[in-house]
């Protein structure tokens, strides 16, 4: 399987997956935010962003005007949301429950929207 094909897949799914959850228990994003005032919460978070990120970028950093861009998108937030929590957790911290604050529907109808979209791709369900 082609390593584009099975990261659209996971990614695909880990995005459709984590929008119903959060849609369907919204208090779980503000125990989010207030599990990241915990600093063992956050090393453990902003270690496995950055080991995610960093194997996504390892085994796909193509940089092509194609679907492949959003898992290399998808790859490079996750490393640079992980180096940013770890390495300025406080400043961080408030910059995502602003950005959160202010965008959560359109951000919640984005991840939704881009797993379908990365599903698709991978299952061919809708030529395009």
């Amino acid at each position: 399987m082609d390593i584009s094909i099975f990261l659209a897949k996971f990614w695909g799914w880990y995005l459709l997956i984590f929008f119903l959850i959060l849609s369907f228990n919204t208090n779980r994003i503000k125990q989010i935010f207030e599990n990241l005032k915990d600093q063992k919460f956050l090393i453990i978070t902003s270690f496995v962003a950055i080991i995610i990120g960093l194997l996504n970028i390892l085994f796909h950093n193509i940089w092509e005007p194609s679907w492949k861009f959003i898992i290399t998108a998808i790859g490079w937030v996750a490393l640079s949301k992980g180096l940013a929590l770890f390495i300025f957790p406080v400043a961080t911290t408030k910059w995502l429950e602003l950005i959160n604050i202010k965008l959560v529907q359109v951000l919640y109808i984005l991840l939704f929207l881009t797993g379908i979209l990365l599903l698709n791709i991978s299952y061919q369900l809708v030529p395009y």
